[in-house]
């Protein structure tokens, strides 16, 4: 101690800012190393882990999603495969099988329309037969996927006869001709709806229209027998 003054000794150094130069240090070599791990996987095609094995679930996710029946991703008919399904099909009439011809070179005079009417795992596919010289409905059918298979459900086979789907029923129409009609113009038309119900289409009302203007509607529920 010199004139009651104290001599500063030497000083140490904080170790705070050295160990947070550090720190961040390396985890900046960690987020290049991850990042250059990343390009390499990338440019190689790879995921980063091993191709071959499947893929198993994220956690946090719904793996029962992955495995629920998708409607869009089964299977459809085409029209030469709908041809080929109603000529095999013995509930099928000849005289409908007889007219399954191509009408220009491989169109065949069939409609295809698919919808959730019978409450299955894949869309329901309904078949409409039509003439091909003007067009009129010869036989209208349903179409539900069962193991694998398509079986009939449902046919109409009484022309003028054509059905449709509509909210998830199914809707016939029959047109409805006098005496002296020409084809291209019937007197009116009878629609029926159905509902699947208890394995089978069930009628749960039906309406008659004249052409004329003149509507009649019959809607009380009336089983299908």
């Amino acid at each position: 101690m010199r004139g009651g003054l104290t001599e500063p000794g030497p000083t140490r150094s904080d170790p705070a800012p050295v160990r947070g130069i550090l720190q961040a240090a390396s985890t900046a070599v960690a987020v290049l190393a991850a990042l250059a791990l990343f390009v390499s996987a990338c440019a190689t095609g790879g995921t980063g882990t091993r191709d071959e094995g499947p893929a198993h679930a994220v956690a946090g996710t719904d793996a029962r999603s992955a495995a629920a029946p998708s409607l869009a991703a089964s299977p459809r008919l085409d029209r030469t495969s709908a041809v080929a399904l109603l000529k095999s099909d013995p509930k099928v009439s000849d005289a409908v099988k007889r007219d399954l011809k191509p009408c220009v070179a491989d169109e065949y005079p069939v409609d295809l329309s698919y919808g959730d009417l019978t409450g299955g795992s894949a869309d329901d596919v309904v078949v409409n037969v039509v003439t091909c010289a003007d067009l009129v409905g010869v036989g209208s059918y349903v179409y539900r996927e069962e193991d694998g298979s398509y079986q009939n459900v449902f046919q109409a086979e009484e022309p003028p006869v054509y059905a449709e789907i509509d909210r998830g029923d199914l809707v016939v129409t029959k047109q409805v001709y006098e005496k002296g009609d020409p084809v291209s113009a019937p007197s009116g038309e009878n629609v029926t709806t159905y509902r699947w119900a208890a394995g089978k289409f069930a009628t749960v009302y039906r309406t008659h229209s004249d052409y004329s203007g003149v509507v009649g509607t019959d809607p009380t529920p009336t089983p299908d027998n």
